[in-house]
């Protein structure tokens, strides 16, 4: 159960202000050199921007964001929730003809930006009616001046907050249809990290922890910016991926939340490591990687591999994964030292979790308020009783560990009524090192595997007949594999899936 009552951002930045002080919250690298800046310091630089958005605007507002993840950004987010307007994130990859569109339907009359997306913003304000202000993130020094606490606007940042109303509307990725945005309350995304923590020695004050995911993820905003606001850590932008070997030696963290591409890039470097340099020993050679202090790594957005846990259970890293989904606030199940390799994690104390026809449902005072202006959707994501449907095949342990399978949109329906779960077939191929990407799916009454091999791999064991190597992986699987589950064609493809933008392959569109 929740806390009688959720603290919202900005009454999180000022306890986090008042605990912890001075600390050093926020680190990053600044032309060659690492910046700091105190949890006071983010506090009263946000609370200038809450003034200049209330001295900007006369009524409550969409304001957009959308910016790389850097200090700015989180200044101006956390200025927007402390301001009593409601705040939309937006990727910074995303095309003006794209963001234009979804400005309309969010109904954004203002928008903070970072300075590289100045071309795409002053598009959109030539082409977006209903957007009336523009600000870059190069104007923020300005605007601590201008609105600091001495200043004659001081008052602005005493706000009003309704912790009901929709603070964040988050557009999801849309993989199929549609992008819906996602309504949540302060009381949703603040509440969301207000559980009871499993792992007492881990997310505790001073802790040092390297952000590396983008922040317009609720996964990365909620986990590495408002539960280590609440928590006290001190955390560390990586900026760009390309910068993770050199973050991880210069920062020295403790914690990091990944996806599993990540970790297994980085696994690769400390398999070098140990060929190149017979002498090291696998915690050596793990260390020269990821630092001396590294102790755990969370992973989401996609299927973590057990034997990649395995792995790094081997080098005394521990990694394992959770589980959530923007709909419900974000975290549904946290993971700890106790659970599986093959779990998702514990399901935290503020959610209830059951299962429909092996469909996950989820209960929390931390669900959506609903999809912005659209009703239909809303109502299709709730059961008559109340309870998110998730779209994930799973179930839940009598110690409450959570186990996913599949996707319920994803099951291959075959003409015996067998259904089958594409994701379990395509999770055994994680073994053979020649597939690098493997997408399984029905095409009248059979099973077909389609792969794109692994290069390196190929040219390393000199391979000349590829389809005919993957048929002997498909042959050994079948000789085990339950009837419905055969696997009766395989096709070879010579470029990756289109995925999107956290990573999964886009199923329903990269079909030959």
């Amino acid at each position: 159960m929740l806390p009688s009552v959720v603290p919202s951002v900005k009454e999180l930045l000022n306890e986090s202000a008042r605990k912890f002080g001075e600390a050093t919250f926020i680190k990053y690298v600044k032309n060659g050199k690492v910046e700091e800046k105190s949890f006071i310091q983010i506090r009263d630089d946000s609370e200038c921007v809450c003034r200049m958005i209330r001295h900007t605007v006369s009524k409550r507002t969409h304001i957009a964001v959308i910016g790389k993840t850097s200090y700015e950004y989180l200044v101006f987010c956390s200025g927007v929730l402390s301001s009593g307007n409601v705040f939309v994130p937006f990727s910074p990859e995303i095309s003006a003809v794209e963001a234009s569109e979804l400005f309309k339907r969010a109904d954004i009359e203002m928008l903070f930006y970072e300075e590289e997306f100045a071309d795409k913003a002053n598009e959109l304000f030539e082409v977006c009616s209903q957007l009336k202000n523009i600000c870059c993130f190069s104007r923020a020094e300005e605007i601590y001046e201008t609105y600091s606490s001495g200043s004659e606007f001081a008052e602005l940042s005493d706000v009003e907050e309704d912790k009901e109303q929709c603070a964040i509307i988050i557009y999801t990725s849309g993989t199929t249809g549609v992008k819906k945005g996602v309504m949540l309350s302060m009381n949703s995304l603040v509440g969301n990290v207000m559980y009871e923590e499993y792992c007492t020695d881990i997310f505790n004050e001073g802790v040092v922890a390297l952000s590396v995911l983008p922040m317009y993820h609720t996964f990365c905003f909620s986990g590495d910016f408002i539960k280590n606001l609440k928590d006290g850590l001190q955390v560390c932008l990586n900026g760009e991926f390309k910068d993770i070997a050199e973050n991880l030696k210069r920062f020295q963290p403790k914690v990091i939340r990944i996806v599993p591409m990540i970790a297994q890039s980085l696994l690769g470097k400390i398999k070098i490591l140990l060929r190149r340099n017979p002498g090291l020993t696998p915690k050596e050679a793990a260390e020269s990687v990821y630092g001396k202090n590294i102790r755990w790594l969370i992973s989401g957005g996609a299927y973590l591999n057990p034997e990649l846990v395995a792995e790094y259970d081997k080098l005394g890293i521990f990694l394992r994964q959770g589980y959530g989904m923007t709909e419900v606030g974000c975290r549904i199940s946290v993971p700890d030292e106790g659970v599986a390799y093959e779990s998702v994690g514990r399901v935290i104390d503020i959610c209830q979790v059951r299962t429909r026809d092996g469909e996950i449902q989820v209960k929390s005072p931390t669900v959506m308020l609903g999809y912005y202006k659209m009703p239909e959707e809303t109502k299709e994501m709730f059961t008559e009783d109340g309870w998110v449907k998730t779209g994930d095949i799973g179930y839940v342990t009598e110690d409450n560990q959570l186990f996913i399978t599949g996707r319920v949109k994803n099951l291959i329906i075959l003409s015996s009524g067998e259904n089958v779960s594409p994701e379990a077939i395509e999770r055994k191929f994680s073994a053979f090192d020649l597939v690098e990407e493997v997408l399984v799916y029905g095409e009248g009454n059979k099973i077909v595997a389609e792969f794109y091999p692994n290069a390196e791999f190929i040219d390393a064991k000199g391979i000349d007949d590829i389809e005919a190597e993957l048929e002997k992986i498909v042959d050994s699987l079948n000789e085990t594999a339950k009837s419905a589950h055969l696997i009766s064609e395989i096709r070879v493809r010579d470029i990756p899936f289109e995925k999107t933008g956290p990573g999964k392959i886009k199923r329903y569109e990269t079909k030959i």
